[in-house]
């Protein structure tokens, strides 16, 4: 696994075992993530999305702690993957790193507590897995409107975006700072450093 530009964001490249049957690959393995970010993900959830071309999920994220940290893949199609730092304190605040995730290098992302992720359908019907830290939590899950220009996402010119309800009225970077929404950088630093040294909190 690979750090993106963003701290705390990986990008795992599995290798990929094929003959004339198909093709098999880990797509998943908790020994190499704990050796790259310094601790296990609890899996307490695990997620399928199903979508069509265009659609948009995200920006999204969790209150710190606990957070959500997630491992991201598409099993078919291919999405363009996006990881938004919104750790208010951050060196890299507000800015954004995208990947194509697809079923041909089946490559993932791994996205830790505290960062921001969303992505786009950019074939017909994409299907992506991820696996989280912490189960879904109604009331301590925010977002970011994912076509902000103030975060400036370069989401393909050629696609229609298409939002939630949820994702069309979620407020700019600059209106969720101002509201107290987005975690604080020292906060998942801190975060980081009890998980690694085998703590967790539920928050």
């Amino acid at each position: 696994m690979k750090e993106l530009t963003i701290s705390g964001a990986y990008l795992h490249t599995p290798a990929l075992h094929g003959d004339d049957r198909g093709t098999f690959l880990e797509w998943f393995r908790a020994d190499v993530l704990r050796e790259t970010v310094g601790h296990d993900l609890n899996l307490a959830q695990a997620n399928l999305s199903i979508s069509k071309r265009g659609v948009i999920r995200g920006v999204h994220f969790a209150e710190v702690p606990p957070g959500q940290a997630k491992f991201v893949t598409c099993v078919s199609g291919a999405v363009l993957d996006v990881v938004v730092d919104i750790r208010v304190g951050s060196p890299t605040f507000g800015q954004w790193q995208s990947v194509v995730l697809d079923d041909r290098a089946r490559e993932g992302v791994y996205v830790s507590e505290g960062l921001g992720h969303a992505f786009m359908a950019l074939t017909e019907q994409v299907s992506v897995v991820y696996v989280c830290s912490e189960p879904y939590t109604p009331s301590r899950e925010h977002g970011v409107h994912p076509l902000d220009p103030r975060i400036g996402i370069a989401w393909p010119e050629d696609i229609e975006p298409l939002l939630s309800p949820k994702d069309t009225v979620a407020p700019t970077l600059e209106e969720a700072q101002e509201k107290g929404l987005l975690p604080v950088y020292d906060d998942c630093l801190a975060y980081y450093a009890r998980l690694r040294g085998g703590g967790r909190q539920a928050g």
